[in-house]
């Protein structure tokens, strides 16, 4: 793999990871334009380079990380509380994911059920936008992230078992389980990204161990660092950008954004 490719890896992987707008479909359509071949290393390095996309969430959100660490050394009570309501909604992915990975990938890792994904999660958010602005409207402002309780971590993550499908992205299951359990959308936003650091840490675990070798076999370790390197920072900005932007707007251009990313590859 060039340097070059790495860097542009590294950046759709960093950009759009958080954003509700699928980071896997974006890097099929990169890998593509780069005229990269699907091989188990490439499949890999997509997957692992999200290492970045972790760093750059922990350092972000650094304090909240260290309260839940208290709370798992009995000093934090809420950070505890937070802490066991990330495991609970990693939990329903995880054995989906280990159940159903393998035929998933054979049979919906292609540009079709990506653009259909697009489409209906872009017609998804346009229709959850503007429930939470009804909301918004008859003054319900929704669930501080210091009140999830199980059933809510529940919702959340039954929900991101529907990002399993290729196009779908965590960012919005997860999101949009969270506001549909009653949560605030800045609340729904930083469970979605807290709950990633679980998820992608298990994810890219489990890709590095099975195909890591192989990963940096074929494409050079250099390779695996520039793309880590480059998704760790584009991913904190990202991450900003998106925090800013929902204190001002809702999710409605994400909507609009897929159902034109779905017309346009169609």
């Amino acid at each position: 793999m060039e340097w070059w490719q790495s860097v542009v890896l590294g950046l759709v992987e960093g950009i759009t990871e958080y954003l509700p707008v699928s980071s896997t479909g974006h890097l099929i359509l990169a890998q593509r334009a780069l005229g990269m071949p699907r091989t188990e290393a490439v499949d890999a390095y997509a997957i692992c380079i999200q290492a970045g996309a972790i760093l750059a969430v922990i350092g972000l959100y650094r304090q909240r990380v260290a309260r839940m660490v208290r709370g798992l050394a009995g000093r934090d009570p809420d950070g505890r509380r937070l802490a066991g309501a990330l495991v609970v909604a990693f939990l329903p992915a995880a054995v989906a994911g280990f159940l159903f990975d393998e035929p998933i990938e054979r049979v919906l890792f292609g540009l079709w059920p990506v653009v259909a994904a697009w489409a209906v999660g872009g017609a998804f958010i346009l229709w959850l936008s503007a429930r939470n602005r009804r909301a918004c409207a008859a003054g319900e402002t929704g669930i501080d992230l210091d009140r999830v309780d199980l059933r809510i971590a529940l919702i959340v993550g039954f929900a991101q078992c529907v990002a399993l499908l290729p196009g779908t992205s965590r960012s919005l299951a997860t999101i949009a389980g969270g506001l549909l359990a009653g949560l605030s959308l800045g609340a729904a936003v930083e469970f979605s990204f807290l709950l990633g650091l679980v998820t992608l840490s298990a994810a890219t675990g489990y890709k590095a161990l099975g195909h890591g070798a192989d990963m940096v076999r074929e494409l050079g370790a250099a390779s695996v660092a520039i793309g880590f390197a480059v998704a760790t920072v584009s991913a904190a900005l990202a991450v900003k950008w998106l925090v800013g932007y929902l204190n001002r707007r809702d999710l409605s251009v994400f909507g609009w954004y897929r159902l034109g990313l779905a017309y346009d590859a169609a």
